[in-house]
């Protein structure tokens, strides 16, 4: 039996911990950036990757490269620090600063939220410390190995559960609509991280993902785009709906609009992954799905812009002189403009000119840095005042900040407009009635983007500089007062918000949205009778919800605000509108049987040598710059698809071994899914060696230390063993003597037809195992039909 009695308390809330996250977020992103602005320069000069070590210590320091500084390395290192690090530090903070004040009452355990705080500074730490030595799964926004995956996992469940607990213990009945943002980033994060990063571990810093190929391909991209959805955008908007109406003194503009937003935008982001697989041999149904979702997530995307935009009215003339409505207006502004343009970029015509250049670059940033990093100045500049009981240190210079940043952003952006347009008509222009290539040499496309590149940098350069004078004017800040706890005197009650948290599901909207939300997948999902079926069924139940509400006259708000009042409820609903297309996309693709979806041709698996010289391939972070995708695209069969074995598009079949996949998503250099026996070994010695030697212009990195670093033989019985484990046929009696007898055997080969053309090197070396595997590319069987 409920009791409503009530008592008054005084609640300290904890904002050490929000103090030290913002902190460690300003640190991180400075790092991040950092190292942003150094891969930057060195795609326009190679000496950036190690060689410059040598300059700067007068020659003193021999260097011809550097492992732990090629791109290929630190581009994860830059990824993970920005988002992870920057952005993720920078949510915890903005997210427990406002959950305390929206649930009215402190977070649930001062432990807990310790153990948040340093178990997350330990996993960037040990990001930061594996990535660039090389250990990695060759994932986009995945490639942590899998002890520290681990960890993530069960920081982020601490996180989950202190969340919950508050949400549970809170003194204000509904929940605000920054708190929807927040459980939706929890739950749905924790279910895409958990199925993107199943693995089988070889070893502690080693493990194949147990999806391989499309599969592999489908799974990483519904991750990797919502992973920017459900991290990069949705705690963002919480942030937003809590901070843009306390800067502007004004309340939110439509809570019906926060709705529509909020819903709409969490079951719709959800299919839209696979759009960035679009031309590929990803089956067609789902391109097509994961383009009409994309185009549709226009609108709810632009619904929360203007909800944030029209907050500020009223509140304009501060644009002039509080830098804090600035950032925050530009910050929401450009996630207007990323909404629009990441949708166009969907449109498979346009992805087909954008896909694979550095167009798709310049959106990415244009919302990393345009709205998660103008949202998390506008926040840090205004929780410093509060959060050290005192004044900015200097709005002049955050002033001088914004305008700086706003300079980088658009000449950043501008410039990987320019360069991605360029890359992509030049790489699709053809000549004499399209049978012929304009520009065969991929390399022509890289020196006439060379000056974009450099400008750029600088537009990284001149947005790092501004986060050093936030740095630098928060530290000020803090130095010139004293950290303060917030406090509040709260009515505490004793009801519990547990009651009635099944009542939840049996009211009319949730009844009605599930019936419908299932008769439209039936009708998406059929054909014949059944698809007529679900028309029909779709048809009658809009009709039938609509006559109930109109003969009870009942309040879709009613109804809503009984759900915002159990947290339990809502929580589950979230979680359902959330999963529902990622099941309907993933679940018939991973189960299928691969036999059934090779489409003629059938991968050749690996032979342990060549096995070897992939991982090192993985580790050396080769596929930041190279796909091995020849698209269905004529200009890219042109170019591609008469190289190696066979011709054509690439097939499913062809990547069917590959634990992971290697389709890419950038060409800073050319495809190599047909690369084997298009070239001789000795070539790919002297092009690892010094690129330039090959490929005059290059802008590629020396890679001296694979002509040193011998080949990790006794790890290849394990790795063999969890290839068997995923279904690549290796013998089921293969011995470690059988696996060593095979990799002499074959490098011996190498070795000797690389010194009848005077190239010298062991045969236990790691350059052996990579020309192995480049020359294994694209190797096929034919079956079924396409045999015959």
């Amino acid at each position: 039996m409920n009791t409503n009695n009530t008592k008054n308390t005084t609640i300290v809330y904890d904002d050490d911990s929000v103090r030290k996250f913002m902190i460690a977020s300003i640190f991180w992103g400075l790092v991040g950036m950092g190292a942003g602005v150094l891969i930057a320069t060195q795609l326009n000069y190679w000496q950036m990757n190690g060689k410059f070590l040598e300059w700067i210590t007068f020659g003193w320091l021999k260097s011809e490269g550097v492992e732990f500084l090629t791109f290929g390395r630190l581009r994860p290192l830059h990824t993970n620090a920005a988002i992870f690090a920057f952005v993720g530090n920078m949510m915890f903070a903005g997210i427990y600063y406002s959950t305390q004040r929206l649930c009215r009452v402190r977070m649930a355990s001062d432990l807990l939220t310790k153990i948040n705080l340093w178990g997350w500074q330990f996993i960037i730490v040990c990001a930061a410390i594996t990535l660039p030595a090389g250990y990695t799964r060759g994932k986009e926004y995945a490639e942590l190995i899998w002890p520290i995956n681990i960890l993530v996992a069960v920081i982020w469940l601490v996180f989950a559960a202190n969340f919950f607990w508050t949400l549970a213990k809170r003194n204000e009945k509904s929940l605000y609509v920054g708190l929807w943002f927040y459980i939706a980033t929890i739950v749905t994060i924790t279910m895409l991280y958990v199925v993107n990063h199943l693995s089988i571990p070889t070893s502690f810093t080693h493990s194949y993902p147990i999806f391989g190929g499309v599969q592999d391909a489908l799974v990483q991209w519904w991750y990797g785009h919502n992973a920017v959805a459900f991290f990069l955008t949705t705690p963002m908007l919480g942030i937003m709906y809590y901070f843009v109406p306390k800067a502007a003194n004004r309340p939110v503009y439509s809570y019906r609009l926060s709705i529509i937003h909020f819903w709409s935008l969490v079951f719709i982001y959800i299919w839209a992954g696979p759009h960035h697989l679009l031309n590929t041999a990803l089956p067609e149904w789902l391109q097509s799905l994961g383009m009409i979702f994309s185009l549709m997530l226009w609108a709810p995307s632009w619904a929360g812009m203007l909800n944030g935009l029209l907050t500020l009215r009223g509140a304009w003339d501060k644009l002039l002189t509080d830098p804090i409505i600035k950032f925050f207006a530009a910050a929401v502004t450009f996630y207007g403009m990323a909404t629009f343009e990441g949708p166009l970029l969907s449109i498979k015509a346009v992805n087909a000119l954008s896909h694979y250049t550095d167009w798709t670059v310049g959106h990415v940033h244009a919302g990393t840095l345009g709205w998660n990093g103008f949202l998390a100045a506008g926040m840090f500049y205004w929780l410093a005042p509060r959060l050290w009981n005192t004044k900015l240190y200097s709005t002049t210079l955050a002033n001088a900040h914004f305008w700086l940043g706003m300079v980088g952003i658009l000449l950043y952006v501008a410039s990987m407009w320019v360069s991605g347009i360029t890359q992509g008509l030049m790489l699709n222009a053809t000549t004499e009635g399209g049978t012929v290539l304009q520009y065969p040499n991929f390399l022509d496309t890289l020196q006439a983007i060379r000056p974009v590149m450099l400008f750029r940098a600088i537009g990284g350069g001149l947005y790092l500089i501004g986060f050093f004078m936030l740095a630098y004017n928060i530290w000020k800040t803090a130095r010139s007062g004293q950290a303060v706890n917030g406090t509040v005197e709260v009515a505490t009650q004793t009801e519990s918000d547990t009651d009635k948290r099944f009542s939840t599901f049996l009211s009319a909207p949730v009844i009605y949205s599930g019936l419908i939300i299932f008769s439209v997948c039936l009708s998406i999902f059929s054909n014949g009778a059944l698809f007529i079926f679900g028309m029909f069924l779709t048809i009658v139940f809009i009709i039938v919800a609509i006559a109930h509400f109109e003969v009870s006259k009942a309040s879709w708000n009613d109804w809503f605000e009984e759900l915002l009042s159990h947290s339990f409820g809502f929580s589950v609903l979230t979680i359902i509108a959330a999963a529902i297309g990622g099941a309907i996309q993933i679940i018939p693709t991973v189960t299928v049987q691969r036999a059934d979806n090779i489409e003629g041709r059938i991968q050749v698996p690996y032979t342990p040598l060549e096995l070897a010289g992939r991982d090192i391939y993985v580790s050396e972070g080769c596929y930041n710059c190279h796909s091995q995708m020849i698209r269905t695209l004529v200009p890219d069969v042109m170019r591609y698809g008469n190289s190696g074995q066979g011709g054509g598009y690439s097939h499913l079949g062809e990547s069917i071994y590959d634990f992971p996949y290697q389709w890419g998503s950038k060409r800073t250099g050319p495809d190599l899914a047909r690369e084997g026996s298009h070239r001789s070994d000795d070539w790919h010695y002297w092009h690892m060696l010094n690129p330039r030697d090959i490929s005059p212009g290059s802008n590629m990195p020396n890679y001296p230390w694979l002509f040193e670093k011998p080949i990790k033989v006794s790890q290849l019985p394990n790795k063999i063993h969890a290839m068997r484990m995923l279904g690549v046929p290796y013998p089921i009696d293969l011995s470690e003597e059988e696996i060593q007898a095979q990799v002499d055997e074959q490098a011996a080969g190498i070795v000797e037809r690389l010194a009848e053309k005077g190239a010298f090197t062991e045969p236990d070396r790691e350059i052996v195992a990579l020309i192995a595997y480049l020359q294994k590319l694209g190797t096929y069987t034919e079956t079924g039909d396409s045999a015959e």
